[in-house]
């Protein structure tokens, strides 16, 4: 499949420069610019390469741990069914946990459930 690396790294640009930080908290679900990546990681789509994430755990006002959403149902360990998201059935892809800036945040879905975010973070303990 052929990436579209040269546009992302145009937008990459502008969200650095011009991106607003915007303020969060763990629980939260949010539309997020999560890139163009290498191989199998996982990308983000449409024109502002955007996929839902879930913030996992805040480190300062602009940095946190999510873990990106998919609607792909898959029997697998590394999808962690979280319920509707937007509208669509999600699960939480712990195997992409990673450190984003809050810059890339586009625009906030909702909080998951206290009781799946638990499982959730259960998940990816168990995974570290």
């Amino acid at each position: 499949m052929k990436k579209k690396f040269n546009r992302w790294n145009k937008l990459k640009k502008v969200i650095h420069d011009d991106g607003e930080n915007h303020f969060y908290h763990e629980r939260e679900i949010w539309w997020c610019s999560l890139v163009v990546n290498v191989g199998f990681e996982e990308d983000g789509k449409g024109s502002q390469f955007e996929r839902p994430v879930l913030i996992i755990r805040g480190f300062s006002r602009r940095l946190c741990w999510i873990v990106p959403l998919s609607s792909s149902p898959k029997i697998n360990p590394y999808y962690i069914p979280i319920g509707m998201v937007d509208g669509e059935i999600a699960s939480a892809l712990i195997s992409h946990l990673r450190l984003i800036d809050n810059k890339r945040f586009i625009n906030r879905v909702g909080y998951l459930d206290r009781e799946v975010f638990q499982k959730t973070k259960q998940a990816i303990k168990a995974l570290l």
